[in-house]
């Protein structure tokens, strides 16, 4: 097998994780980057659960594709599948990308399941951040994982306005209603 494409559109952007020798901004068409997984673990807990990002149907989405020699193949799909199918909230896929030279490519790609129990559906920024607000696991406060991602974002030159805005609500809360 030859060379392949892996699409990040969260933490896969700044920590892949995984051997790659080209990197390149991308767009994915159909789906949009957003808080529409609950998280029961790292970022909630199961009376109070979080919310991480996922690729959901809809719009588009610009992150970072990675490509990676076909040598690697059987090790980085491995570790991609460890890393982001431990709960089954996640298919994989292979969909087209737009890179920023113009390129089309295949990639492989992580999106929401809508049928999984952890998929919350499209939430509004307001009721986004209500839920994020409230909300802390074993990797911290829910709104560090989200205002970090808006930064790593911004850094990248990457614009979410969705994403922003969930974190620009999320600062104006209070901090006793954290």
């Amino acid at each position: 097998m030859g060379d392949f494409w892996v699409f990040g559109y969260g933490s896969l952007m700044w920590k892949p994780g995984f051997a790659h020798v080209e990197t390149a901004h991308a767009r994915l068409y159909g789906y949009r980057r957003a808080l529409c997984i609950h998280s029961h673990i790292h970022r909630g807990t199961p009376q109070h659960p979080g919310l991480v990002l996922g690729l959901d149907r809809g719009g588009s989405c610009l992150g970072l594709a990675f490509r990676v020699p076909g040598d690697l193949t059987d090790e980085v799909l491995a570790y991609l599948r460890a890393r982001e199918l431990v709960t089954k909230v996640y298919l994989e896929r292979h969909l087209p990308l737009r890179l920023e030279d113009g390129r089309s490519v295949e990639a492989v790609v992580y999106v929401a399941d809508r049928r999984h129990q952890q998929y919350a559906g499209a939430l509004p920024a307001e009721k986004a951040a209500e839920i994020v607000v409230g909300a802390s696991g074993q990797s911290g406060p829910n709104a560090d994982y989200v205002t970090s991602t808006v930064d790593h974002l911004r850094k990248m030159g990457i614009r979410d306005h969705w994403l922003e805005s969930v974190a620009a609500m999320i600062g104006e809360k209070p901090k006793g209603d954290r």
